[in-house]
Order: structure tokens, then C-alpha cells, then sequence
């Protein structure tokens, strides 16, 4: 591996706290230098068989972008995606580290199929951290063994697809995961009152003769879960040892509001937001566009403004793409049976700086944080999420003034169901690397 001159880039570190003009070196997969311009160990030195030099001025230089919600769909749904290329179309995105869901066929529920998706065979580009299944099958009645599922590299534990409806379940989960320290991610969706439906209950689902999910699905659940919270974080005597919550794909005002009071409360309670859904409204399904169908679904406009307020105001923890790669033939069906997901990868990046940076005015520093550094904080990954020496060699580069338009059919994802086909972006990725390696190289035009 051959060490790596990063030269006149402008450095963008919200963890460090680092805003300026900055030369790195990198060396043996981690950050060995950060100097001003110029005052390296290697001077002048020009490229070598031994040093690789990436001339960066004009563009800046951040943390890899950490993902802590995509589907890899492997073992067993190779035909949309495979660990190999969805981590191929992370790093042309920006992302250096990714945790995978656990509803794959079979489900990741035993550290078998956990270091199974660790292995070097899978031809993983970037860092894959996957997260347990809290419960056998993700059937929300029995659970694993958590302590098994982390040793064997389980980030944290989830029934993502599903959510845990049983209080009596979900309170052993917390307890339990809380013992091994690991996260609880919920899938928060009171499944009752969503059977059969396929997108947001309101004037457009009725409009389209469309059966709609009720946005207090997402918030009781919420709620619930913030109860329960509560109740063990009253019985923990260790303020180290409190339980975490987090609130996947947030899509509700009113569930980013309980997160906001939870918070306010003293309570470890995260949530994320998805670009879809601070982007998107319910209305964009248009004529039946499945490649605008996921689950939770796109919203009332009223809670797509409750998203971006929620980024603005700091109570969304992280932006994460809920990654959902399917073939074309399975979105290219009615409406109602089409799967619910999009991918999201390649366009995160892009999408925030264009929204939230350039349009909304959020300090680039702040938008990086919520892909890097607080993403990174949430489920633990030390030296992840900042370039201070030491740390591992993630890094992305990009032209933040660059516009450019994404196209699906360029996507390195197996799969195309995208809603934003033919978008104008903000900030084109130029180089990513993972632990020392350059993973990707992209081009200069739009």
C-alpha cells in the first residue's frame, strides 16, 4: 500500500474542528501527517513507485461519509445487489463506511452469517459493519444471542424491515442490548394499522384509489419505545450504561418532535433522516412511480418541512440513505406490489449539499457532520468520521462548487430504482479512499 500525499485541499473536519488549508499524509491505512501546505515529511517530493500524491487544490477534503442504514442484500438477493457492488457505489458516493441491515435471505441472526459478510470473498470496496437481527427470523418473538452477534461484529441490533410490536419484546430487547452495549434500531411502524397499505394516508392516496399508512403508525411507536426507554433508564443505576434508541428512517413530524422531548429529558434517544424524505413529498408518486415507493412512505408536505427543520435545529442525528437496491422487474409491476425501497448511495452527498448547503444555508461543515462524524459517534466507530492523526485513512474529495446531474443508468448499484433520475447535484466526489486505499476515482465533468 503505497502512502498517500493528500496536497493543497482544504481540510473540513467537524470532529476536530478543522476548517482550513491543509496537506495529510496518509500511510499503513491511517492518518500519519496533518500539516499546513507544504510541511510534510515529504516536502516537494514528486510521485513514486512508494507515493501517490493527489493534487487537491480547489477541492475539499473531509471524512468518509459513514452510512449506518443500507441494504446489502446479500447472503441470498444477489440478483439487486451484492455486498461488492453496493459498497462499489458507496464509495462513489462519498461513503467509506456502511452498516448493513440484517433482513437478507437468510437473516443475519447468528455470528455465522455476520463474519460471513465480513469475509475478504465479498469483495467489499469499503468498510462493512453489519448490524444483528434483535430477533430470530426478525420475527419479533425470540431473541438472539447479542453477545455472540458482537463478537463476531455486529455494530448493533435491529428487525429493520419489521418493527418489534410486543412491549414485553421490546422491553427485553433494550435491557438486553443495553447489557452488551449495543444500539437498538427500530423499524418504528405499528404494522395494525398498515396492512395493505402502500403509501402515506392522505388527499393523494385517496385521489389515486391508494390504501394509505396513517403517520400516528410511525408516532405511537415511537412514543411506545420512548416509554419504555424511560421505565429502564429509571431502573440503570450507570449514567454510562443508559439504553440507546434509534429511530430509523424518520419520517413524521410528530416522531422527530417525541425524539426532540425525549432528548430535552435526559434520554438516549437518535433518530435519522433519510434524503427521500427531506426532499420528497407524497405527491411525487405521480402516476404511480414505484421507484417513489418505500417504506415509511413519502410524506405530507407539512412533515417533509418537519424533516429539514429537524436537520436545521440539530435534533436529527445523522442522514442515512435506507440503501434499497431492487431489480427492475420487481419495481416494474402495479403500484401495490411493487417492493417498497430506493437507492440512495450515490446521491446523498449531492443532495445535501445542493438542499441543504446551498439552498437551505447549512454551514458545509454541519452537513458533513451528519454524514460523517455524528453517523460515526452513533454506533461507535472509533477513528471513523474525522482525520486527526491516527485515525483510519477514510477519505472523501470533492468539488463542492461542481454541479453535476446523476443518472441511474451510470449508478455502480446493480440496481436503478431511483426517484432522482436526472437530478442537478452539488459537489462531485473526485477521489475516495478507504483505510489507505483509493477505492474510487471519479470524473471532472457533469
Amino acid at each position: 500500500m503505497a502512502t498517500i500525499l493528500i496536497r493543497g485541499g482544504h481540510l473540513i473536519d467537524p470532529a476536530a474542528d478543522i476548517d482550513g488549508l491543509k496537506d495529510i499524509v496518509l500511510n499503513d491505512g491511517h492518518v500519519s501527517e496533518i500539516t499546513e501546505p507544504g510541511l510534510t515529511s515529504f516536502g516537494k517530493a514528486k510521485p513514486s513507485a512508494d507515493l501517490q500524491i493527489i493534487e487537491a487544490k480547489g477541492l475539499a477534503v473531509a471524512p468518509g461519509l459513514v452510512d449506518i442504514h443500507v441494504h446489502l442484500r446479500e447472503p441470498g438477493q444477489g440478483h439487486k445487489e451484492t455486498i461488492a457492488t453496493g459498497t462499489a457505489a458507496a464509495a462513489a458516493g462519498g461513503f467509506t463506511s456502511v452498516a448493513c441491515m440484517p433482513n437478507t435471505t437468510p437473516t443475519n441472526d447468528s455470528p455465522e452469517i455476520t463474519r460471513w459478510m465480513q469475509a475478504p470473498e465479498r469483495g467489499a470496496s469499503v468498510r462493512v459493519f453489519p448490524i444483528g437481527a434483535a430477533t430470530k427470523s426478525i420475527k419479533g418473538e425470540v431473541l438472539n444471542d447479542y453477545a455472540a452477534l458482537k463478537a463476531a461484529g455486529a455494530v448493533a441490533v435491529t428487525d429493520d424491515g419489521h418493527p418489534i410490536l410486543h412491549d414485553n419484546i421490546m422491553r427485553e430487547v433494550l435491557a438486553k442490548a443495553t447489557k452488551n452495549g449495543l444500539s437498538v434500531i427500530q423499524h418504528a411502524e405499528d404494522t395494525r394499522m398498515t396492512g395493505g397499505c402502500s403509501m402515506n394516508a392522505g388527499p393523494t392516496a385517496f385521489r389515486l384509489g391508494l390504501r394509505g399508512m396513517p403517520p400516528e403508525a410511525e408516532y405511537g411507536l415511537v412514543k411506545r419505545d420512548i416509554r419504555l426507554v424511560t421505565e429502564l433508564a429509571r431502573k440503570t443505576k450507570s449514567s454510562k450504561n443508559q439504553p440507546h434508541l434509534h429511530v430509523a428512517h424518520t419520517s413524521t413530524a410528530r416522531a422527530v418532535a417525541a425524539v426532540r422531548e425525549a432528548r430535552a429529558n435526559g434520554l438516549r434517544v437518535t433518530c435519522e433522516v433519510a434524503p427521500h424524505h427531506f426532499l420528497l413529498t407524497e405527491e411525487h408518486i405521480g402516476a404511480y412511480d414505484t421507484n417513489a415507493k418505500m417504506n415509511p412512505p413519502l410524506r405530507s408536505a407539512a412533515d417533509r418541512d418537519a424533516m429539514i427543520q429537524g436537520i436545521l435545529d440539530g435534533v436529527v442525528d445523522a442522514i442515512a440513505t435506507d440503501h434499497a437496491p431492487h431489480a427492475a422487474h420487481e419495481k416494474l409491476v402495479e403500484f401495490e406490489r411493487a417492493p417498497n425501497g430506493i437507492t440512495g448511495l450515490e446521491s446523498a452527498l449531492g443532495l445535501s449539499l445542493r438542499w441543504l448547503h446551498q439552498e437551505w444555508k447549512m454551514p458545509l461543515s454541519r452537513v458533513l457532520s451528519l454524514l460523517s462524524a455524528q453517523p460515526a459517534s452513533l454506533l461507535g466507530f472509533t477513528g471513523r468520521g474525522t482525520l486527526t492523526v491516527g485515525s483510519y485513512a477514510d477519505v472523501v474529495i470533492f468539488d463542492p462548487k461542481q454541479e453535476w446531474v446523476f443518472r441511474s443508468a451510470d449508478s455502480k448499484s446493480k440496481s436503478k430504482n431511483t426517484p432522482f433520475d436526472g437530478w442537478t447535484m452539488q459537489g462531485k466526489v473526485r477521489w475516495t479512499i478507504s483505510e489507505g486505499r483509493v477505492v474510487y476515482t471519479g470524473k471532472t465533468d457533469s
